[in-house]
């Protein structure tokens, strides 16, 4: 299977178990590697034939943007429903790391899932 990733994304939302971690915005730093078959976008060099990555970019942002979690795993799984959204991925890994909330740790959270409408199957 083929791969889309997108590393570095950055965002800024208020995210986190205390309180204080949700009065404003922080960063958090989003990396994404979504597996789907691009043999259609090989040949056609047709956009639609592929995971448009900066339409992906622009809803995870927005996603970060609008939404306030306690936990990290709940914002992954927002993302992995954006990611989801397009029925040709197969299986997605989202990282969500929180850079600046230790000191001398970036703290992270992974979630590895199949697409379960999946069009592929």
């Amino acid at each position: 299977m083929d791969r889309i990733t997108l590393r570095g994304v950055r965002a800024y939302g208020r995210h986190g178990w205390e309180a204080a971690e949700r009065d404003r915005p922080q960063p958090f730093a989003i990396d994404i590697d979504a597996e789907i078959d691009l043999r259609a976008a090989q040949l056609s060099d047709d956009l639609s034939d592929t995971l448009d990555y900066a339409g992906l970019h622009r809803r995870i942002v927005a996603i970060v943007a609008s939404t306030s979690y306690a936990l990290l795993e709940r914002l992954a799984s927002d993302i992995l429903d954006a990611v989801f959204g397009d029925h040709r991925v197969a299986r997605a890994v989202v990282t969500i790391a929180k850079p600046e909330i230790l000191d001398d740790a970036t703290p992270s959270v992974t979630l590895d899932r199949v697409n379960p409408s999946y069009e592929g199957r």
